[in-house]
């Protein structure tokens, strides 16, 4: 994850935003048969071409975290970025 909790992923001329929504699709797409046309059209990508690009972008272990995990993870960044910023006052 980045510092804000967020994780991108150029796709062609666009940059996804990796979330539990994003997630779902990706599983579907590694365990389900879809084709990068139907990946395109789910991810807002705007070709197979750019889908492609996305796949070899995401690294591994994303492809691997179920989005509740992804929630969890996301959530405890911003908890512990929040107890920092407190901290430090």
């Amino acid at each position: 994850m980045s510092e804000a909790g967020v994780y991108r992923v150029k796709a062609g001329d666009k940059v996804v935003e990796i979330d539990e929504a994003v997630l779902e699709v990706l599983q579907k797409y590694i365990h389900q048969e879809m084709s990068l046309e139907e990946l395109a059209s789910k991810l807002g990508i705007e070709d197979w071409e750019s889908a492609y690009d996305f796949v070899k972008n995401v690294p591994a272990w994303i492809l691997w975290i179920p989005p509740s995990l992804w929630r969890t993870l996301r959530y405890m960044k911003t908890v512990q970025e929040e107890y920092t910023r407190v901290g430090k006052k």
